[in-house]
């Protein structure tokens, strides 16, 4: 059945090529979301059509942090209560959030027939997007290994916490050893300034240098800025309710540096990949 749909979805249109970037980190508590919710606003703002897909499907949040009202998600599509283009909400700039819910076990664990039917939701979307970012769960669940490995390009983010680099070290090593992945990105997010920033790099370096076969890059270096609990409490996002913040700055220069990003030249590139793999990845490993 998945190599039907595998099949047919290869036929249609592979001119949507799109960026797909998740955002993980091994650990909760590294301001992974916030992250994600600006990097895409700041996208967004430099003229990106970004969508946000909450893959934390048991404890949602992205939502709230924006305050957007959400009727309807994830566990709808799954059920065909409606589609996915119906669950989508519009936050800041035009981003769209494809909300997952919050409190529910079962969408953690979901079955071949209900990955099948999220491919289904996928390729099956009508709205035009640019770039997909995922916002995963923290840990090293199945289901964050398999976005992350579905994705083009992975943001772990760190912070310096000795449980954000064993956490991260971890997230990289499975990863690695067990699904062939080479090449990380890595965000500094909450550090005083970018020496503090390039020494946590190179302290997960080291570490991933003596024991694995991977390409480490840091891509940025985010201060910790009170800003950041202002926004959030505010419901908003710092690159809008504190644009010239050093945080700010710093998210908005990745974005920049993200939307730069090349999209592969094998048929990896489009939306139906992206889920083909995700699916693939879980049913091969159910």
């Amino acid at each position: 059945m998945i190599e039907d749909q595998a099949s047919s979805l290869r036929k249609m249109n592979q001119s949507r090529l799109i960026k797909v970037i998740a955002v993980t980190g091994g650990k909760g508590g590294v301001g992974k979301t916030n992250i994600t919710l600006n990097t895409a606003i700041a996208m967004a703002k430099q003229g990106k059509r970004v969508m946000v897909l909450d893959a934390d499907l048991g404890l949602a949040n992205v939502d709230v942090m924006l305050g957007l009202r959400v009727e309807k998600n994830l566990s709808h599509v799954l059920s065909g209560e409606c589609t996915l283009d119906e669950v989508l909400v519009t936050g800041p700039h035009g981003i769209k959030i494809a909300p997952a819910t919050s409190g529910t076990q079962s969408m953690t664990e979901l079955s071949p027939t209900q990955h099948a039917g999220l491919i289904r939701a996928f390729s099956e979307l009508r709205s035009q997007v640019d770039v997909l970012i995922v916002d995963t769960a923290a840990g090293i669940s199945d289901m964050v290994l398999s976005f992350a490995r579905a994705s083009q390009d992975i943001l772990v983010v760190v912070c310096d916490e000795p449980t954000s680099l064993t956490d991260a070290y971890a997230l990289i090593k499975i990863l690695n050893r067990d699904y062939g992945v080479f090449r990380f990105k890595i965000v500094a997010n909450m550090v005083r300034d970018v020496r503090e920033g390039q020494e946590l790099f190179s302290k997960l370096s080291k570490v991933t240098g003596r024991f694995l076969d991977v390409a480490l890059e840091l891509v940025a270096t985010v201060p910790f800025d009170e800003n950041i609990r202002r926004a959030v409490r505010k419901q908003s996002a710092i690159v809008d309710a504190f644009p010239a913040s050093p945080a700010a700055v710093a998210i908005s220069q990745l974005a920049t540096k993200a939307a730069g990003w090349p999209i592969p030249a094998q048929p990896g590139g489009h939306l139906e990949f992206f889920v083909e793999q995700l699916v693939a990845g879980k049913v091969a490993g159910n």
